[in-house]
Parts: C-alpha cells; structure tokens; sequence
C-alpha cells in the first residue's frame, strides 16, 4: 500500500472518529462512503472493513456507557435476537453468491445508496424529535420504558438492520437511533442512543468476521483507520461541549444525502 494512501487512511480515521465523538453520529454512514469514493475501494472490502472498523469503534463507546449504567440490556438482547440471525442469512446469501460478483457490487451499492438517504433522514427527523424526548429517567420507571409498543417490533427492526448493516456497513446510527425513539418513546436520548450503541457492536463483530471468512476485509486498511480514529474520537468527545453539533450534523446530513443520491444514480 503507498505510503500516501496510508496517511490518506489513517487521516480519514482521524476526521471519522473525530465527528462520531463530537456528534455520536455513525462511523459507518462516512466511512464506507468515503473509502468508495475517495479511496475506489471495492463495495464489499469497504463493507467488510468498515464492519470490523465499528465493532472496535462502538466497542469502546459501549464499555464507556456501561460504566454509567446507561444501557438497557434487556432491549439489548431483543434487537439482538432479530439482527444477528438475520446477518447470519445475509452472510449465507452473500457466500452463496460471492461478494465479488458484479450483481452483488450492483446490489450493494444501490442499498447503500438507500441506506444513505434514509440516514440523512434519519439525522434531520433526530434534530427535531429528540428536543420532545425525556432528559432524564428516574430508575423504577425504566422497566416500564423499555416496554415497547409491540413485543415483536424490536426484533422485527433489528432482523431489518441486522441485513441492512451487513450488505452496506449503514442502519445502526442515526436509522437506528430514530427508529428506536418511535419504539421507546418514553425513554431519554441518551439511553436510546446507549442501546443502538450497545446492540450494534454483536451486530457489526459477527458480520466483520463473516465478511472476513470470504476475503472481504484489508486488515492492513482497517489497521490504519483504526489508529486514526481511536484519538480522533477521544479528541472529539472532550471537544463535544465547545463545538456546534446542530451545525456539524447538518452538514454531514446534507453531506450524506449527495452522496446516496449520487450512489443511486449511478446504479439505477
């Protein structure tokens, strides 16, 4: 790998990690776009590279949070019991297939490109909804919070994400997050934000290292990223009271929104 692709990538990690740490907004939702764009990655190597990249990245943020005592297990393991069933069908299918085949670059592209525009969305639709949310929850109401509207929707979501984020890398982050919030409208931000944190970090290991039993992670990129990104989101949450948040995420919603729509264009 040239040494100016190395900075180039360890520089990407840097602004990823700084932005998730300034906003919480997703790493996948930039990254993957960026290593296609900027980088003419493959579609499924920066699938697979990302998805690895997230579960060391969330990883760290869900130790955080657990300290806290912020993370609501139990809704946890029921987007678990939807989303990582339905990686493992989506691996199988993408096995089955090859995610070198040009149909399955075409497919994943035009879901990212999807994925992308629901993200944008996803973040607008975050802005103005969570001013309505709860702040904070005091301790004997949270199980009654985290009694969703219907026992089957969290697993139903989490069997939708569980395929989205394994063929595109995109879906927890600011999808799940809003998603969640109509799921859960009784709990604080900050919690539900813990959740999509917490269930996404199984969700993307899983779906990394199915990815990697097929060829379609570069350890040698992901290790780049990753020594971008781990001070850039340690940076990124001490500067997180200083910086205009609201700004930054919309930005990066219109950001996001060019480049699914541009995606999609290209793969109608």
């Amino acid at each position: 790998m040239p040494a100016m692709n190395e900075l180039g990538l360890t520089f990407a990690g840097l602004v990823v990690g700084l932005i998730v740490g300034l906003t919480g907004v997703g790493g996948g939702s930039l990254m993957t776009p960026i290593l296609i764009f900027f980088f003419d990655i493959k579609p499924y190597l920066a699938v697979g590279t990302d998805l690895l990249f997230a579960a060391f990245t969330k990883g760290t943020g869900t130790l955080n949070m657990a300290r806290q005592r912020m993370v609501p297990w139990r809704v946890v393991g029921t987007l678990c019991a939807g989303s990582l069933p339905a990686s493992a069908l989506t691996l199988w299918i993408l096995h089955a297939l090859g995610p070198a085949e040009e149909s399955v670059q075409h497919l994943m592209k035009a879901t990212l490109g999807l994925a992308l525009l629901l993200t944008s969305a996803a973040m607008l639709y975050k802005a103005i909804k969570g001013k309505t949310t709860p702040k904070a929850l005091p301790e004997q109401d949270l199980a009654l919070a985290t009694q969703p509207r219907h026992w089957a929707l969290p697993i139903l979501f989490g069997a939708v994400i569980g395929a989205l984020v394994t063929l595109t890398s995109v879906g927890a982050g600011a999808i799940g997050v809003s998603v969640l919030m109509i799921l859960y409208p009784r709990l604080p931000i900050a919690r539900i934000v813990a959740i999509d944190i917490a269930y996404a970090v199984p969700l993307t290991l899983l779906a990394g290292l199915g990815h990697a039993s097929m060829g379609s992670v570069n350890w040698h990129m992901l290790a780049y990223l990753l020594a971008g990104s781990l001070p850039g989101i340690w940076l990124g949450s001490h500067l997180v009271h200083q910086a205009p948040e609201r700004l930054i995420r919309s930005i990066i919603s219109v950001l996001l929104a060019w480049a699914g729509s541009k995606i999609g264009r290209a793969h109608v």
